[in-house]
């Protein structure tokens, strides 16, 4: 059989039948366009064409909606309840059987999707490919059942309305227009199927029956479908040639029908490999970006962790300051007062102080009162006694102004005593307060003092136990890297004698090649000084025997040492023993291919020899 290309050729027409067509006009016919083009929920046709073709696939988080949109999906709550409600089919009982699907979710929602496609159509429950067309969309519309019948249903209808037709067999005017494509494409390649008796029903129809989801990922699967949805349907049939035709060197190398079952199979794997390996490196690269992530966060904490201590410590100085500070006003608020309750006493005692002098001066008015009195009285007694008064009345008079004037003299002396005690109490109270100032002052400093250097202390001691935790930190540290460094310098140790051990032995195997190199040399010298003293002895007497002189060569050939004997194979090593064996192979061959180069030249100078002592001869006959 053979494959020609071409156009692919139309079922005739009947002849009486005419078809009626009516010209529109071409606004018109761009109004259609447009309608065509304009989809629900706002978007366009056109533009998502044009999206697809610069990325290649719709956005991970918008597809949904895209398919949704493209499909014009009805949403009809009421129908699919009503096949829902029907319950699950026969045909689909025991579907885990022969589908053995380990989420039972996953194949609980295939089942109800299956029975409620059978209930729409009947032909469903008959079609043995179904599951393997509905399972991708079901475990991708899983959470969403009456999306996933809607999606199944309309592809169904678009995609997969001539399927049926050759029903239950394959579609074979479906896989004829495939083979017709492929003809067209990849003439070769359809020979090879033909020339292996592979048919359509091998190379395409599981691919349409599984709709691709059995030799491509889940990202390229979507992709496709991005296509698919976004194209015309018989994009999906060209899908079909283009992968037989990118899968065609492996095609093209089978030659038995089992390896094009397996072939697919086999790509389809290799894909998987490819995908895992690809993710493998994907997750290396994020873990390597997670692992520089988490060192610059920790480093980033560290930042943080330091700016806030030097922020603590700076607070912690502020602090310091804003203590130091209270404290200094509070002692000059309690100095103040001390001073004010002092000024108080002080004034308190001044007012006193007065009004003792207030009442003294009133007592010594009093005092002069009566004095002056008195006076006038004994002024006036004198005045009536003048007359009866004698001579002992200047007596009594002189007397009388003696005790007047001692009693003066004992009253200013009473007052300068008095004015004294109070001016030695007013001292004693001065030095008194004096000595209490300075000894509260005293106090009080010793106090701040104290607290101070009790806050000095306590500061110390956490200091001094925080260093301790980062000395024993450190200490540990340090063992750890002491423990380390012994177990390097052991491995290197180690190493080391490995390495000394080694150079031994090739030192040992250097000297034992350069030992029969110069043996090697020794004899060929020797070789060579006996060949050109036989060749001089020759041309000399050229008329000689040569035979005794090869045997004497020989002789003293078998007599020469051989630097292949000389060394004792059982003390080296395999490897050095190998290559010495190898080098005096070598030496063995240049030193006989040196002979053959000897004997050819005595030869030639004999010949030489004989022919000169051949000449005289004939020019003296």
């Amino acid at each position: 059989m053979k494959v020609t290309s071409g156009r692919v050729q139309q079922p005739a027409k009947p002849r009486g039948s005419k078809i009626q067509t009516r010209i529109l006009k071409q606004d018109l016919t761009g109004d259609f366009k447009s309608k065509k083009n304009e989809l629900p929920d706002g978007l366009n046709k056109k533009r998502l064409q044009i999206l697809l073709k610069g990325y290649g696939e719709y956005p991970t988080k918008y597809r949904m909606f895209i398919w949704r949109s493209l499909l014009q999906l009805p949403e009809n709550h009421t129908a699919f309840s009503s096949l829902i409600d029907k319950g699950t089919h026969v045909t689909f009982l025991n579907l885990q059987k022969k589908y053995p699907i380990k989420s039972r979710k996953l194949l609980r929602v295939l089942q109800r999707t299956l029975s409620a496609l059978a209930h729409w159509s009947v032909i469903f429950s008959d079609t043995p490919y179904l599951p393997l067309l509905a399972f991708p969309f079901v475990k991708l519309f899983q959470n969403n059942q009456l999306i996933c019948f809607e999606v199944i249903a309309t592809l169904i209808i678009n995609w997969c309305q001539h399927w049926f037709e050759y029903f239950p067999n394959p579609p074979i005017n479906i896989l004829s227009m495939i083979e017709n494509v492929l003809a067209f494409h990849d003439k070769e390649l359809l020979q090879h199927f033909i020339d292996h008796d592979i048919t359509s029903q091998l190379y395409a129809w599981p691919l349409l029956e599984t709709v691709f989801s059995e030799v491509l990922t889940r990202e390229e699967w979507l992709k496709l479908f991005d296509n698919i949805f976004s194209n015309h349907p018989s994009f999906l049939l060209m899908t079909v040639v283009a992968y037989n035709i990118c899968s065609r060197v492996p095609l093209l190398n089978c030659n038995l029908k089992d390896d094009f079952e397996t072939v697919e199979d086999m790509q389809a794997e290799a894909d998987q490999q490819r995908v895992e390996d690809e993710a493998w490196y994907q997750k290396q690269e994020l873990l390597r970006k997670a692992e520089e992530t988490r060192r610059e966060m920790l480093l980033q904490e560290e930042e943080k962790i330091i700016q806030q201590r030097q922020r603590l410590a700076a607070v912690k100085r502020e602090l310091q300051v804003k203590e130091m500070h209270l404290q200094d006003a509070a002692r000059r608020r309690f100095l103040k007062l001390q001073q004010d309750q002092q000024e108080m006493e002080l004034r308190r005692l001044d007012d006193e102080i007065g009004r003792k002098v207030y009442m003294r001066d009133r007592e010594i008015a009093a005092t002069a009162r009566d004095l002056e009195m008195r006076q006038l009285e004994l002024e006036s007694q004198k005045r009536l006694y003048e007359k009866n008064l004698t001579e002992n009345q200047a007596a009594v008079a002189k007397e009388m102004r003696a005790d007047a004037d001692a009693y003066r003299r004992k009253v200013d002396l009473e007052e300068h005593m008095f004015h004294k005690l109070i001016e030695a109490g007013k001292t004693q109270s001065q030095k008194t307060q004096k000595v209490i100032k300075e000894n509260l002052a005293k106090a009080e400093q010793a106090c701040l003092n104290t607290d101070w250097q009790i806050q000095s202390l306590h500061k110390q001691k956490c200091d001094d136990l925080q260093r301790n935790k980062c000395y024993q930190e450190v200490a540990k540290l340090l063992r750890e890297n002491r423990r380390k460094e012994i177990e390097i310098l052991n491995a290197m140790v180690e190493q080391e004698a490995k390495k000394w051990k080694e150079a031994e032995g090739k030192e040992f195997c250097l000297r034992s090649a350069k030992k029969a190199s110069a043996l090697s040399d020794a004899s060929r010298k020797w070789f060579l000084k006996q060949e050109i003293n036989a060749a001089v002895e020759l041309a000399e007497n050229p008329c000689h025997k040569e035979e005794p002189r090869f045997q004497n060569e020989q002789e003293d050939a078998s007599c020469l040492p051989r630097t292949s004997h000389l060394n004792d194979s059982s003390e080296m090593h395999p490897s050095t023993q190998i290559s010495l064996n190898r080098r005096a192979v070598e030496w063995d061959t240049t030193e006989q291919n040196l002979i053959q180069k000897v004997r050819n030249l005595r030869q030639r100078l004999t010949a030489q020899a004989r022919h000169r002592c051949q000449t005289p001869h004939l020019l003296a006959a």
